[in-house]
């Protein structure tokens, strides 16, 4: 404790706080001598049924059970409160397609709810929790270099297991890294509401006086994930699936690339926008700067957890999903001081080493069937 805050301190909220990602920002304002508030609903499928806080939460932190939104428990939440983190959400991409009252329910209203609460008790800054699923594709250049922004697969080209993007001659377009220029191409209900959050958060920034930044984050991966959500990020997803004896499903044919960013890393970017007084209004990438194609992932979270089972290769199409989309992070390198200190082989031993001690049920089965009868895969 009693880290030299630059530009505030003071106490702190995270909605969501309890989560993956909020919990390991817990730790990083701690850490770094803030006092911190957490608003968490502890919703099942992300926690289980204990209906209690993780045992990994900090108790140096305050917490409130809560539902971001309910304008009574957001207000109190914010009582003495000088930033706000803003992570709760409904997370993920298949599930969003069937479920889109809950999912635009928690993401868009639940912002509009915070917002409204922060125009009577305003704080100096809000950062929001964004995605780069709103860029649906990364960025292509084609065969004269030019950047093509909303590059798309045809559903007759999906259906044929043509699995890569190509021009209007057939010539193939090479994936460059993504940055915040890209414009937003929304592919899923998941997607449109983290965009909708941070630009509604930007926006009432802009009108009410109070500086806000929009993180996007990449594929976030570190301890503490949740094993058992089946629509939690890929790697929980792949390991859910080793410590059962299972083999990793993988979508098309594992190819695709990712940008995979230490939960770690995006946890102290997070306190850097808090605390740079130049991240005011604005987007900025979080991510690795590097991309591994999600076959070899699966393959290096088998290796580190010491279970040789090959992933089984679906060669389907899953709604929502993207080719390739990895980070270009020099914005947030300029701006922030960001600089990425844990990369996927060192991220995988430390989750090895968290995964011996959890215990995951697998619903990886269930939620592809469940994809499959709604249609959502091809």
């Amino acid at each position: 404790m009693g880290g030299v805050v630059p530009y505030m301190s003071g106490r702190v909220l995270i909605t969501g706080g309890a989560g993956f990602i909020g919990s390991h920002l817990v730790d990083e304002l701690l850490q770094g001598g803030y006092e911190v508030r957490v608003l968490d609903n502890l919703l099942a499928q992300v926690h289980g049924p204990a209906d209690r806080p993780p045992a990994y939460l900090s108790p140096e932190a305050e917490f409130i059970k809560g539902d971001v939104r309910d304008s009574d428990v957001v207000r109190r939440a914010l009582e003495g409160v000088r930033a706000v983190f803003h992570l709760a959400a409904a997370v993920g991409v298949g599930q969003s397609m069937y479920e889109m009252q809950h999912y635009t329910s928690v993401n868009a209203l639940g912002t509009a709810v915070l917002l409204e609460s922060l125009i009577d008790r305003p704080v100096e800054k809000l950062i929001v929790a964004s995605s780069m699923s709103i860029y649906g594709e990364g960025l292509y250049q084609d065969a004269c270099g030019r950047l093509l922004h909303e590059a798309r697969r045809s559903g007759e080209q999906l259906r044929s297991g043509q699995w890569e993007l190509q021009d209007d001659q057939g010539r193939g377009l090479e994936p460059v890294p993504t940055d915040e220029s890209k414009r937003p191409d929304l592919w899923s209900i998941y997607a449109l509401g983290k965009y909708d959050q941070e630009q509604m958060a930007l926006m009432i920034g802009r009108t009410y006086g109070f500086d806000v930044t929009a993180l996007r984050f990449f594929n976030v991966f570190g301890p503490r994930q949740a094993l058992s959500n089946p629509y939690t990020g890929v790697l929980a997803i792949f390991a859910s699936r080793l410590l059962n004896g299972k083999p990793p499903l993988i979508f098309e044919d594992g190819l695709q690339r990712r940008d995979f960013v230490s939960v770690h890393d995006v946890a102290r970017a997070a306190r850097l926008a808090l605390e740079e007084p130049l991240a005011a209004d604005q987007v900025l990438n979080i991510g690795s700067g590097r991309s591994y194609t999600v076959r070899a992932v699966a393959e290096k979270m088998a290796q580190v957890l010491d279970r040789p089972i090959a992933p089984v290769i679906a060669g389907k199409y899953r709604t929502g999903d993207v080719r390739h989309c990895f980070a270009d992070i020099s914005k947030a390198k300029a701006l922030l001081g960001y600089e990425p200190q844990t990369y996927l082989e060192d991220g995988l031993t430390e989750l090895a080493d968290w995964l011996s001690g959890q215990i995951a049920i697998d619903r990886v089965d269930q939620a592809a069937l469940e994809l499959e009868r709604r249609g959502l895969t091809l």
